[in-house]
């Protein structure tokens, strides 16, 4: 009976040995690198283009008024990173990224259609 015993508690003390905080760490760190947080995208169109690299994009959005259930144009500037060459008039998709400036959260990921000229 005495060595049963011994038995169990020698195989729970050298499972115990792996601490959990380490295999869940790791499991972690591989979900991590697998997996990205969805990331807001937003269309818009580009207002100006005088910085080096930053553009402004203006983005457009319809709103339920809730007194008189009408829709109401409600327009938001933002301000987002752009290696692409954007210039005013084209109309850009734009997606959350990590700040880069004090203003600058966004990164200009397309140029959904280029501006007539």
């Amino acid at each position: 009976m005495a060595e049963e015993n011994q038995a169990e508690t020698n195989t729970v003390a050298d499972q115990s040995d792996v601490p959990d905080n380490k295999v869940d760490a790791t499991a972690a760190a591989d979900a991590s690198e697998t997996r990205r947080a969805h990331r807001s995208q937003k269309v818009g169109s580009v207002v100006s283009d005088k910085m080096q690299k930053t553009v402004v994009v203006r983005v457009d959005r319809l709103v339920r008024h809730t007194k008189y259930r009408r829709y109401v144009r409600r327009t938001s500037k933002f301000m987002a990173h752009d290696e692409l060459g954007a210039t005013i008039g084209d109309k850009v998709r734009i997606v959350e990224t990590r700040p880069m400036s004090a203003r600058k959260r966004w990164r200009v990921i397309a140029i959904v259609q280029k501006a007539a000229k």
